[in-house]
Parts: C-alpha cells; structure tokens; sequence
C-alpha cells in the first residue's frame, strides 16, 4: 500500500512539473498593454482634402522575454468600445514600429467605414494592439480625432443609373451604362422623366448608391427629377464629388456648301439618335460637287442655352469610299464653329441619294460616332 501512495506522489509530482514547464514556455508570449498614446494629440483636426498624412505614436509595450514586439493601430467610431473595430492596420515596419504614417486618402477610406459622410466633419476613436502575435493586449488608453472628409468618392469600376425617371425604369437588371472617360470620370446621354434616379456600381449584389443633390455627388440616396422629359448629359467626377448635367435640345447637320442645316436628329434612346430617310446632295462647284458636314449640338446650362460643335479630329478629309475606311474616320470630338475646318465628308454614294442617319454617344461605343445608310 506505501509502495502504491509513492507512486501516486511521483504522479502528481510530475504533471504539477509538466504544468509548470507549460507555464514557462508560454512566457516569452506575454506583453505589456501600452500605456500612452503620443501623438495626435487628443481631438487634433485633419483637413483630409489635403495631399498629407498623419503620424500615430505610442509609448512601447514591454515583453516579458525583453523581445521584440508587434503593434496595431485599431479605428473605432467616436462611441466604439472597440469590441467590433471598424479598421486595424499594423504598425510601420509591418507591426515592428512604435508609429504609423497614414496618408489622408487611407484616413479618408476609414472615416467612411465610420459613417461620416463626404464633405462632413466627424470623430475617429484609436487605440493601440500590442502582442507578440498572441496573447493580444488592448491599450488602456484611447484618442480622438476629428476630420474632415473632402467631397469625392473611391472611383467604381462601373457606374448605371437606374430609378423611375430614367429611361430604363426602376428594374436593376435594365439599368443604363454610363461611360468612363478619364480616371475617376464617367458620363452618360439619356432620358430623365418626372421621378427618381440614381447611380448604382454593379447590377448585382449590392451596389454602392449614389445621387445628385446642389450640383454635388453624394452617397446612399436618390435624386428626385420634376417637369418635363428632357434628354441630358450627365457627368460627374468621384475624384472631387463633382457633378454637370447639360440639357441636349437639339443635334443638327451642318451643310457648310449650302449654310444651311440638312436635317435635325430625334433621340432614340440608349445615348442614340437618329434621323429616318433624309435626302442628301452634294453641291455643284466649278471644281466639282462639295460634301462637307458636321454637327451643331444646341445645349442648356442653367438659364444660359448655348452652341456646342463636333467635327473631325482632322482638319480636312477625303471622301470615305471604299471597303477599308476606318472605324476612326467616324469619329466625333468637340470642334469650333469654324465654317469649314474639321468638316467630315460624304462618302460619294451618298449623293442624291436617301439616308438614315445616326449618331452613336452610348457607353458601348468604342468612341462618340456617327453613321449613314444608304437606302
């Protein structure tokens, strides 16, 4: 029986031993929470429109082992207890360094995680994360500050506009393309009618939402539209928030040979307008029969109603004939009213001859054109 309750002893004796190595060996993990936060200054204010960023520091956290120690900076919003933070972001030197430079536009990014709107002023809670890893220490301490975001969004691959005063109803799986033309820039001929419309980022999932209000692109609503159907071109810049709708109120012909307008084009929809069965005829010169053209665009801005040109990107032409013109020569770019410089010219089968005419300002064009077809 003695012999048993030794072995018993011995038993206890090395787990209690094995647990207390386990104990040791989990010690290197251990860290200090840190204890101060440097720098900004508790409800410092940052101007995010500016090209900068902003500098955290903190006072380093202690390891047990004296190692190395690994850091996050950790964003909540201004009434967060950080159980549920809306950003983490290792510390410079991926987690190594007692600071963080983070530019404007990443501040910007997390502000609107935080729900604080574009061309709003709002409050940022942080704190710093301190671990080797694991065994993750929260910070006792925690700051605010206060920013500004400038207006403009992050620029979405793709952009539609849908709602029931565009022109393909509310339905999202209908909803018409706007163009990209620049970095952060898209835009769009079309149909608005008396309802509501906004811009949506994809026709699946869920889509970024956003909307026009006083001129300026703002986020998550729509824009109600009043009056008569009108057809416009709409453009607007995520990089600033901007916004344009010009009114298109009339496309003409201009036939330079007779100074004269041919015909005017009836929109059609989809960024597409067109003119059915118009007769064409080149005027007789003393050098021969003359077939230049371009368009005269009538647009309102406001109050102020105006003339907008388009022509050739080339300042004279031959005539398109043959089987190998290309696609380019169609092209239409903003021009002056000069009355002759960059006018296109008819292809010679045009001549007294009827067309249907089209002009082509849809997303899915590879560049604004325009065409003929010889009936």
């Amino acid at each position: 029986m003695k012999n048993i309750y030794s072995k018993l002893l011995l038993l206890v004796c090395a787990i209690f031993m094995v647990g207390c190595d386990n104990d040791d060996s989990m010690s290197h993990t251990n860290v200090s929470a840190v204890n101060s936060l440097y720098a900004p200054a508790n409800n410092k204010f940052f101007d995010l429109g500016a090209q900068s960023s902003a500098v955290f520091e903190w006072e380093g956290a202690k390891a047990e082992d004296n190692g190395v120690v690994l850091y996050d900076v950790v964003f909540d919003k201004e009434s967060g207890d950080f159980s549920k933070p809306i950003y983490t972001i290792p510390s410079d030197g991926n987690g190594f360094q007692k600071t963080l430079n983070l530019s404007f536009t990443e501040l910007n990014k997390i502000a609107a995680l935080a729900g604080i709107q574009s061309e709003s002023i709002g409050k940022l809670k942080w704190t710093v994360y301190s671990s080797k890893g694991i065994n993750i220490q929260k910070s006792t301490v925690s700051n605010i500050i206060e920013v500004q975001r400038p207006g403009g969004f992050p620029t979405p691959d793709q952009l539609f506009i849908t709602g029931t005063a565009s022109e393909n109803g509310e339905t999202v799986a209908d909803a018409q393309a706007f163009k990209k033309v620049g970095a952060t820039s898209f835009e769009i001929y079309t149909k608005l009618k008396a309802g509501t419309y906004k811009f949506i980022s994809r026709k699946n999932g869920t889509p970024e939402v956003f909307y026009i209000s006083e001129d300026k692109l703002k986020q998550d609503g729509a824009t109600t539209f009043a009056g008569d159907s009108k057809v416009y071109k709409i453009r607007v810049d995520f990089s600033d928030g901007s916004t344009k709708m010009t009114e298109i109120k009339k496309i003409e012909l201009w036939f330079p040979p007779l100074s004269q307008y041919l015909f005017e084009y009836t929109y059609a929809g989809g960024g597409i307008w067109k003119a059915a069965n118009k007769a064409i005829s080149f005027k007789q010169e003393s050098w021969g029969r003359d077939e230049r053209y371009k368009f005269k665009f009538t647009v309102v801005n406001g109050a102020t109603t105006s003339e907008e040109w388009y022509g050739s990107v080339n300042g004279d032409n031959s005539r398109p004939d043959g089987a190998n013109v290309a696609a380019s020569y169609w092209y239409m770019v903003p021009v002056t009213s000069d009355f002759w410089n960059n006018c296109f010219k008819f292809a010679s089968a045009v001549d007294n001859k009827n067309v249907n005419a089209e002009i082509n300002f849809s997303a899915t064009a590879t560049a604004y054109t325009h065409s003929f077809t010889v009936l």
